[in-house]
């Protein structure tokens, strides 16, 4: 018997998450504001950012239309009030990787636990597969347990930790590489449409060194 692809398991799932009031969709420029509210209430908890300023809707606005069409971004709703957002962006600018996004998630305060963050995910994930990206990946605080299950939920593995990163408040704080392929798009892009090892060749040096960043 034929196997359900990764995809329909997915969007079973979402349904399933439809069916409990949890919508999810693509973001658009109108949820800039609300996008805003909810990633200023991550950066005063100081539970999964670095960043200590808090954002307008402008900035979410300009952030927005700089992915748009080339990364996915994803807000979730219930009641057609947004109470979510997830969103990635270029991991680097070198042409080798621009099927890698590097992504954050959101959920408002008085939604988090309830299963928000769990439908975010899924449709990130979707829409990543659907624009053609075949990596996702983000940094997480070794003491976001919540985020790291989460990740461990839809496929991501822990690839690493880059001690010491930066410091928040004053204080050194690791983070947790995870990482997800999406194996469909590396199948469909292989070697044959994009010469990936030459793409990162191209700034060639006489000294020897890895194509990384």
């Amino acid at each position: 018997m034929k196997q359900p692809s990764p995809l329909n398991r997915r969007n079973r799932a979402l349904e399933r998450q439809r069916a409990r009031g949890i919508q999810v969709r693509v973001a658009t420029a109108e949820d800039a504001a609300a996008i805003a509210e909810i990633y200023n209430q991550g950066i005063e908890d100081r539970v999964a950012t670095y960043e200590t300023e808090p954002r307008a809707a402008e900035h979410q606005q300009a952030w927005l239309r700089n992915i748009a069409g080339r990364y996915p971004a994803v807000v979730a709703e219930i009641d057609g009030e947004i109470v979510g957002w997830a969103g990635a962006g270029p991991y680097r600018a070198r042409e080798c990787y621009r099927g890698i996004g590097e992504f954050s998630m959101y959920v408002r305060r008085d939604w988090r636990g309830r299963g928000v963050g769990d439908v975010l995910l899924g449709g990130l994930i979707s829409e990543a597969e659907r624009m053609g990206l075949w990596k996702l990946l983000s940094r997480i605080f070794p003491f976001n347990e919540a985020s790291r299950a989460l990740c461990h939920k839809h496929g991501f593995r822990e690839v690493g930790v880059y001690e010491k990163h930066a410091r928040l408040d004053g204080r050194w704080l690791d983070v947790v590489i995870v990482e997800r392929l999406i194996t469909s798009n590396v199948k469909a892009v292989g070697l044959r449409r994009f010469n990936v090892p030459s793409l990162c060749a191209a700034r060639w040096s006489p000294r020897p060194r890895f194509c990384l960043r």
